[in-house]
């Protein structure tokens, strides 16, 4: 209601804007303009599959430790203290690790926000400047976006500008790549790195192969960390059967040995 009240408010505004002076007004369809757009559809598609991806490892860690929860809740009653703590404490390390996976994906400044700011955005600019383009040439006065919150009650389509934008985009596209042919040609004589050049690539390549080596030596030592649980954990757990086996064979030594006194 409170949308509805607002446009109102300003076609009245505009509508007496009208009496001092002719108005041009124009409006597009945001999602109409990018569904027509292969590079929004094709960074998009990108963008789906990588969380897709993300939210699949981030489910399977989940599962995995609500297992773990599972199999603690069930064998509590047979386990001593120590290995009761290990169990917890192997289950708070994945915990901390799936939120750490969780802020690295879905952070304020995660893997989603720079991937589609990557992906999305250079497209969604390249839309408002077609707009801002055709706005100044043809002197509109205001450019209304059909698929905002902001509510349009009519809209006639002798107004709409969408295959206006599209058409425009695809106009920028053609000069890009005929300026991006034209640069080739010009830099085709120096295709050869300078010394400066190769130094800044391998630069990158060396900080690129340190951040992989970092990542695989805290997954290195993370697995350690559970290996080295895990032994504790059988080491215990043997230490445990065979307190309980030697209590058992006491308890029948001691039994047969009342049997011999009984009989004797």
């Amino acid at each position: 209601m409170k949308k509805v009240f607002l446009l109102i408010v300003l076609l009245f505004s505009v509508t007496f804007s009208w009496s001092q002076r002719n108005q041009i007004i124009a409006y597009i369809d945001m999602e109409y303009i990018l569904e027509n757009v292969p590079e929004y559809l094709e960074a998009q598609n990108t963008l789906d599959a990588k969380v897709a991806k993300w939210r699949k490892k981030l489910d399977e860690q989940a599962r995995h430790i609500e297992v773990l929860k599972s199999d603690l809740a069930n064998e509590k009653a047979i386990l001593t203290k120590d290995l009761i703590d290990e169990k917890e404490e192997e289950i708070a390390l994945k915990q901390e690790e799936l939120r750490r996976l969780e802020s690295l994906y879905f952070g304020p400044k995660g893997d989603l926000f720079l991937v589609r700011k990557q992906l999305v955005k250079p497209i969604q600019d390249q839309v408002y400047n077609a707009i801002q383009g055709i706005a100044k040439r043809k002197k509109y006065d205001f450019v209304f976006d059909k698929s905002s919150d902001l509510v349009m009650l009519f809209s006639n389509k002798k107004y709409d500008i969408s295959d206006l934008v599209l058409s425009t985009i695809d106009r920028t596209r053609l000069i890009d790549e005929k300026k991006e042919k034209q640069n080739e040609k010009k830099a085709a004589p120096n295709k050869e790195l300078t010394a400066k050049q190769k130094e800044v690539l391998d630069n990158r390549k060396d900080a690129k192969e340190k951040k992989i080596a970092d990542n695989e030596a805290k997954k290195k030592a993370i697995q350690e960390r559970r290996e080295e649980l895990a032994k504790k954990r059988e080491e215990k757990r043997r230490l445990l059967r065979e307190k309980k086996e030697a209590a058992r064979k006491k308890k029948e030594q001691e039994k047969n040995n009342k049997e011999d006194k009984n009989n004797n």
